[in-house]
């Protein structure tokens, strides 16, 4: 079955968040979100919504020497689940994360929330 339009959109999406959380800015992140989207990073914190909440999440990175990698992801109607490789550094120490999120899109294309999951465990040194 051939991907419709939406299911190229979404991926784009993806991958463009994917590539922002490793060189874009806070406000580059920002405009892939609805106004009144979420964010759960990771699951069982607090749920952080619309995008103030989102942006002060997002700064944080700013500060970090980061990259990120694409390693899997899944579309199925105006949802997605993928996977991805953080690593950054820690004062002096690189450290790799590999999440798995979830993400819904409006009708528009923008993220309507984002669910990450990982567990303290499953960050590593490199």
């Amino acid at each position: 079955m051939m991907s419709s339009t939406k299911d190229d959109q979404i991926v784009e999406v993806i991958r463009r968040y994917v590539s922002l959380l490793a060189t874009g800015s806070t406000d580059d992140l920002l405009e892939l979100f609805a106004e009144d989207a979420t964010v759960e990073d990771p699951v069982g914190s607090d749920v952080r919504a619309g995008r103030n909440e989102i942006r002060e999440f997002f700064s944080t990175l700013q500060q970090l020497e980061r990259q990120t990698e694409l390693v899997l992801l899944r579309v199925a109607g105006n949802e997605a689940a993928f996977s991805f490789t953080i690593t950054f550094k820690v004062g002096d120490t690189p450290m790799r994360l590999q999440p798995i999120d979830t993400m819904t899109f409006d009708r528009d294309g923008k993220i309507t929330s984002v669910r990450s999951y990982f567990a303290p465990a499953d960050l590593a040194e490199v």
